[in-house]
């Protein structure tokens, strides 16, 4: 499985991002991918994740972006995107694309940074 992450970028605090994660290879064993965030000298934090599956599906987001982000996903495109809104300071890093149950796959990161 090969994850492709796009929509970083420069934005104002207050304002909002939606990031893309776009999946391709053997996605049909994939029913779970999480959006990561790490900033330098800090541990990778989850943001969001997402799991489907025949009789329904879940989301679950960290506390710090609670109320301010969506995760949701398009079978049909076999992407998972994060909407962001009232974006902070603090939301300033690298954002990953991570799927699987063990967070198996991983893509190369997007960067968000939000101007104060």
């Amino acid at each position: 499985v090969q994850l492709v992450e796009s929509g970083g970028g420069l934005v104002q605090a207050g304002g909002s991002l939606r990031l893309s994660c776009v999946a391709s290879g053997r996605t049909f064993s994939i029913y779970t991918m999480a959006w990561f965030r790490q900033d330098p000298g800090k541990e990778r934090e989850i943001v969001a994740r997402i799991a489907w599956s025949s009789t329904g599906g879940s989301t679950y987001y960290g506390d710090s972006v609670k109320g301010r982000v969506t995760i949701s996903r398009d079978s049909a495109k076999n992407t998972v995107y994060l909407q962001m809104n009232s974006l902070k300071a603090e939301d300033t890093g690298v954002y990953y694309c991570a799927a699987g149950p063990s967070n198996n796959y991983w893509g190369q990161g997007t960067q968000v940074t939000v101007s104060s």
